[in-house]
């Protein structure tokens, strides 16, 4: 009989570096007076995000449940009863998410601040990372920027068949079923994310609002939301927003998601209304940031693959 796998993906020296880091980490939030807190990873609901898929399980062979995403709506939860500002170090899952920067199960850094607007976490993203990475200070570009500059193409304003025609590169079947963002993602993906943030950390700002997520529309420029994400040697860090409070919004966003889920034949998950309740009794004015651990890791110790630094990646799990 072939034996199993049973050694470690990691060695120790790599896991006592881990130790560290959380001690660290621990310590950045103690300093200011953010709460560490916890929330379940078991959840009645699913992500309606399109782009990830959720696993799900049963309880009693009757109710279908989820192993959270993210931690995200049960802390907005937290939030809105006046937990203050409040971080977690979690474990998270993601179906079909396996590669050199992916495992199913991961680890995410999550933290909100009560007040804060985008560029007050923004700065504080900074700050933590030259603490956890010693980075010299980020550099910003906005999102049409950083498109001009890498392809010479607008990611508004361009025809979508000229998109669609530059991801024919990629060696993409029907590309012309594609959207606008799924072209513009692929385009960030595999074309611009590996040249980002190699001399200093870059922060990405003012994405599309058809990518918004769970981040407000700009209010200058409702074509532009107030998200961000933080680049370190082409690895995608963190990824943020000042956060939407309207609860009809978010109903909505959520329903449009069902939709182009139903549209592409996807998985459709139950809509969180313990969070969207949550809204009705008010989210304060707040920015949020989620930040994977095990990135982190591999940046910090110059590993080539995410399962260099986990104790037992899916392969030996």
């Amino acid at each position: 009989m072939k034996q199993a796998d049973w050694q470690p993906s990691a060695t120790l020296a790599t896991l006592q570096l881990r130790a560290q880091l959380y001690q660290t980490i621990r310590h950045f939030f103690a300093q200011r007076h953010v709460l560490e807190v916890e929330t379940p990873i078991l959840s009645h609901a699913g992500n309606t995000d399109p782009t990830i898929a959720s696993f799900q399980t049963q309880l009693n062979q009757q109710h279908r449940l989820f192993l959270h995403t993210s931690p995200e709506l049960a802390m907005k939860r937290l939030l809105a009863t006046g937990y203050g500002a409040i971080y977690q170090i979690t474990k998270v899952f993601r179906d079909g998410e396996i590669g050199r920067w992916h495992n199913p199960e991961f680890t995410m850094l999550e933290w909100y601040r009560p007040h804060f607007k985008k560029n007050d976490l923004i700065q504080e993203v900074d700050e933590f990372l030259q603490i956890i990475l010693h980075t010299s200070t980020a550099k910003s570009i906005t999102y049409i920027e950083l498109f001009q500059q890498y392809i010479n193409l607008h990611p508004l304003e361009e025809k979508l068949t000229i998109l669609q025609d530059y991801v024919k590169k990629f060696n993409l079947n029907d590309v012309h079923d594609l959207d606008r963002d799924s072209c513009l993602q692929l385009i960030l993906s595999h074309d611009i994310e590996p040249h980002l943030g190699h001399e200093q950390p870059l922060v990405i700002t003012n994405f599309p609002a058809t990518q918004a997520a769970l981040a407000q529309k700009n209010q200058t420029n409702p074509l532009l939301a107030e998200r961000f994400e933080f680049y370190v040697n082409g690895i995608e860090l963190a990824n943020g927003f000042y956060e939407l409070t309207d609860p009809i919004e978010q109903r909505q966003r959520f329903e449009q998601d069902l939709a182009t889920r139903q549209t592409h034949q996807l998985p459709l998950y139950p809509i969180d209304d313990h969070f969207l309740t949550a809204l009705d009794n008010g989210l304060p004015e707040c920015s949020g940031v989620a930040m994977g651990i095990d990135r982190l890791l591999m940046l910090m110790t110059k590993a080539q693959h995410i399962r260099e630094v986990l104790s037992f990646s899916i392969d030996n799990a």
